[in-house]
Order: C-alpha cells, then structure tokens, then sequence
C-alpha cells in the first residue's frame, strides 16, 4: 500500500465540495475543514495513531486535517479521514477493526457534521 497524499489540485477540489457541504446541510464543520485543507502543507498537524488513541473513544468518527503516522497502538475501532495516512498508520488503525474514508463518504455519512471531531 503506498503512502496516500493529496495534489493541489484535489485539495482545492475536496475544499470546494465542503463549502458546498457546509452551505447545503448547514454544517459548519465543512467549512472548517475546507479553511483548513487550504492552509499551506507545512502548517498541517501531524498526529501519531498513540496520540489518536488517547484522545478518542470506541466507535468516534474523526478527521485529521493534516498527516497520520503509525507511531503507537490503536486500541479500539474508529472512523478516520485524513489528508494523508503512512502505511504503518493505516495498518493499525484498521487492524484494530477501524475503517479509513474519505471526506466524501463522511460527508455522505454525516451531513449535519454531527458526531465528526476535528482532531489536530
């Protein structure tokens, strides 16, 4: 599995469709997260799947906006979509009975944004 990082041209894409999102289900998570996608690559987080461990519960549905390194264990399931995952951060995560989505699919999911943190 190869390291998954979005272009600037489908970073502007996504960043469109969650104005789009945020206006057509008035969820202003979408609009958070789209302020956050255009911010230049070097001030997105980066967040360790021990850090993602702390700070959710089983069952949570997030969204890094930024990098997810496999540093630590997953030890319970979660819901994750990220601008970019490394292989080892994928593996834990879905190892642990967790899924990987897309901004797409938790839109399609959770329009109102209810029930979605913003981790990082």
């Amino acid at each position: 599995m190869a390291i998954i990082q979005m272009t600037n041209g489908v970073i502007l894409l996504m960043a469109r469709e969650l104005k789009e999102a945020s206006k057509k289900n008035k969820a202003p998570i979408w609009s958070r997260l789209a302020e956050l996608a255009l911010k230049p690559s070097s001030a997105r987080r980066t967040v360790n799947v021990s850090q993602i461990n702390k700070l959710t519960k089983d069952g949570d549905v997030i969204i890094v906006p930024g990098k997810v390194l496999g540093t630590g264990i997953m030890l319970h399931k979660i819901t994750v979509c990220s601008f970019s995952i490394s292989n080892s951060g994928a593996q834990k995560i879905l190892e642990s009975g967790g899924k990987i989505m897309s901004y797409s699919e938790i839109i399609k999911n959770h329009p109102s944004g209810k029930g979605v943190t913003i981790i990082g």
